[in-house]
């Protein structure tokens, strides 16, 4: 399993969200996706935390060529998203 973890800074939350929910129901239908999220912090609330839960690499790698993702990406300027710093691991998936 890979998982990506980590934040972007979005300095108008409310005008990006229409935007990132987007970006996150079609994640989450992708195949290999196990979980895609954002989570606005409780303290900063321009400071958005990113996880990602893939199956594999070949399907990150699949994410990584998708139209949705080009178009959150398109929106960065005109929300002024910035300071973004993701990290990649790979993890054994859970065992319940």
């Amino acid at each position: 399993m890979i998982v990506i973890e980590g934040t972007i800074r979005v300095p108008d939350v409310e005008a990006a969200r229409p935007v990132m929910a987007r970006m996150i129901a079609a994640s989450r239908a992708e195949p290999g996706c196990i979980d895609y999220s954002y989570a606005v912090d409780l303290l900063d609330s321009t400071l958005v935390r990113v996880s990602e839960r893939w199956a594999d690499r070949a399907s990150l790698s699949a994410h990584a060529r998708t139209e949705h993702l080009a178009e959150w990406r398109s929106q960065w300027p005109r929300l002024r998203i910035a300071e973004r710093s993701l990290r990649m691991y790979e993890a054994e998936p859970e065992e319940i």
